[in-house]
């Protein structure tokens, strides 16, 4: 959906790997089956923005026999356009143990490049004219698996060239512009808004720049500028608020930096003082598929970080009860609050809306890919339901946009 005036242009959308599947012929079935269905809920009659997952099996299916042409026919007649890509689970996402395998191939691998380059391809065939497109991807590597030393980290920075040099092609070649959009999350190579800031300002421009200049066997200053024109940050506020950053500020930041915010995916995270009720509602949350990185803040303002829900539970027992834990299990937006649970959604407040509005980022994407694994109680709808619902929650926040015939004030509390 574009929504925001001339001078913003913003594209709104969910992103539909909350759909199980990993060929061609499931995320299709998700389009015609779950994003036709929302739109038409909404009741929007305007083209209506999509927002695929495409691993690495449903990208190599798509280009196969002829069948991207008949895709982009059938997004012709249905309304619908392609703007943004999530590339960032390479394989199986949904009904088996995913954990941190989610992080691999890390950006040091071939695999990883190779398959982002498809997702390139893909989306420059897809975009309509004038329409800027964006990739989220993994934000390096997992942590605890990356390779020591400089030697690791420069395969990394290289990877990532690879990539933007990948998208500078395309877009001589075609005219359409791509950025790949680090997704930083806890526990990977960059996290927090100071390490994302430091790659951008830092690492890529000098490193980096060097590194795609030998590769590609030309002068640094080229090679800093396509680094600069195709590289870009997907800023999830759910991650940041779990590390107890405040979105609005992480947002700030980044601009003032000078660091591309390429997409914005709108997220919440479910937070809780450590009461022994609050934790027990919180144990909910374990499930064997994701990995829910957690960090628990004591009265002093001390941060603590887990690897997954567990270990934090264990720790957060013995915390007593000034502390607040806050775990990477994404909720829907439109939830506030869920017995002794808060939600991470009260920090998107109007100094973060008005980033938005005012051109923070060309895209904004709401992701809820937990949805499959919610507690039952915070799944009483179907989750077309459920995207529906937080698509109006953001719709009202960026200003009356939610007036489209058929739609209704957002539910904000279950």
């Amino acid at each position: 959906m574009r929504i925001g005036d001339a001078a913003n242009p913003l594209h709104l959308t969910y992103c539909l790997n909350i759909h199980p599947g990993e060929h061609w012929a499931d995320v299709l079935g998700a389009v015609r089956g779950h994003a036709c269905e929302v739109r038409n809920r909404l009741g929007w009659t305007g083209p209506f923005g999509l927002g695929l997952r495409l691993g690495s099996v449903a990208a190599h299916e798509l280009m196969e026999a002829g069948r991207l042409a008949e895709f982009k026919v059938f997004l012709a007649a249905e309304g619908l356009y392609v703007f943004t890509l999530n590339g960032f689970p390479y394989g199986r996402f949904h009904g088996t143990r995913v954990k941190e395998k989610v992080y691999a191939p890390d950006w040091a691998s071939t695999e990883r490049q190779d398959y982002t380059a498809w997702l390139t391809c893909i989306l420059a065939e897809l975009l309509p004219e004038g329409v800027a497109g964006s990739i989220s991807t993994v934000p390096g590597a997992y942590r605890t698996s990356h390779g020591q030393g400089a030697a690791a980290h420069d395969n990394i920075l290289l990877g990532l060239g690879r990539a933007a040099a990948a998208c500078d092609e395309v877009f001589r070649e075609t005219g359409r512009h791509i950025r790949i959009a680090i997704e930083p999350e806890p526990d990977c190579l960059w996290d927090t808004t100071d390490q994302v800031i430091e790659l951008f300002t830092r690492d890529l421009p000098g490193r980096g720049a060097t590194l795609l200049a030998g590769d590609l066997l030309i002068e640094e200053p080229a090679a800093r500028q396509i680094l600069g024109a195709h590289l870009g940050v997907c800023l999830d506020v759910c991650h940041q608020a779990v590390l107890f950053e405040r979105p609005a500020e992480s947002l700030r930041r980044l601009l003032a930096a000078g660091v591309p915010v390429a997409k914005i995916q709108v997220s919440a995270a479910p937070t809780c003082r450590t009461t022994p009720a609050a934790l027990r509602q919180l144990r909910a949350f374990v499930d064997p598929v994701y990995l829910h990185q957690s960090c628990l803040r004591d009265a002093r303002g001390g941060l603590r970080r887990f690897a997954d829900l567990p270990e934090a539970l264990a720790a957060a027992g013995d915390a007593g009860p000034e502390c607040e834990l806050r775990t990477h299990f994404h909720i829907p937006l439109c939830v506030a609050k869920a017995g002794s649970l808060g939600s991470t959604r009260r920090l998107l407040d109007r100094r973060f809306f008005d980033l938005v509005r005012g051109g923070a980022s060309p895209h904004i994407e709401v992701e809820t890919y937990t949805f499959d694994v919610l507690p039952e109680g915070l799944r009483r709808h179907g989750v077309d339901d459920n995207i529906v619902a937080e698509l109006r929650w953001i719709l009202a926040k960026l200003g009356g946009t939610d007036s489209q015939p058929g739609a209704h004030p957002a539910k904000t509390d279950v």
